[in-house]
């Protein structure tokens, strides 16, 4: 007779299973990015950050959203990818849009982790860096995508003259992806692959 009972040990491994999961993410989509000479989100934070310091913060969070057939697509980090690690010895926060969920696109749930490490930032007068690629908002989330743009553009304002605000554009960067770097201190954009820009002509 064997026991179905599921053991503290069998949870643990279940979720390193997942996030292993979650850093590897679709291989498809990671072959789709390097095809377009780009890196990935994570491939882009190892390099920014000093090897080994990345703490990554939400890494399973994923949205709530309903219609337009989200309900049936929900991935782990939502397409932002946040935390801490150092540069030179030195704290530094940074998120990362990850091109390769939702094109980067910001619905209530990424919105709701990039607020989390900016004001964890500003809590710790530490430098904030973010890596830009994403479509702006996430339309099929309406006003609520919207609201987490506000929640990103106040707490700009708010860190301006108390921590250095640093943007890299690797990407196409539509709307809020485009304003909210605007409003920080540094931009720094890559030739010939990264744009800034207002929105689509269909929207």
């Amino acid at each position: 007779m064997t026991s179905n009972t599921v053991t503290p040990h069998d949870r643990a491994e279940e979720l390193r299973g997942r996030r292993r999961e979650v850093e590897s993410g679709s291989h498809r989509a990671t072959e789709a990015q390097h095809a377009k000479g780009k890196l990935t989100a994570r491939e882009r934070i190892e390099l920014l950050l000093d090897p080994g310091s990345f703490k990554e913060v939400e890494q399973l969070r994923r949205h709530r959203a309903t219609g337009f057939g989200l309900e049936a697509k929900r991935p782990y980090t939502d397409g932002v990818i946040t935390g801490w690690g150092t540069v030179e010895g030195r704290t530094v926060f940074v998120y990362a849009h990850d091109f390769r969920i939702f094109g980067g696109a910001l619905g209530e749930a990424h919105a709701t982790k990039i607020h989390k490490i900016m004001d964890m930032a500003i809590s710790a007068g530490a430098p904030l860096v973010s890596l830009n690629d994403g479509a702006g908002a996430r339309i099929q989330e309406g006003v609520s995508a919207l609201a987490g743009y506000g929640g990103i553009f106040q707490r700009n304002t708010r860190a301006s003259g108390v921590i250095p605000q640093i943007s890299v554009m690797l990407g196409p960067c539509a709307g809020g992806a485009a304003y909210s770097p605007a409003l920080t201190d540094f931009v720094f954009m890559v030739r010939e692959t990264s744009q800034m820009f207002i929105t689509g002509p269909d929207v």
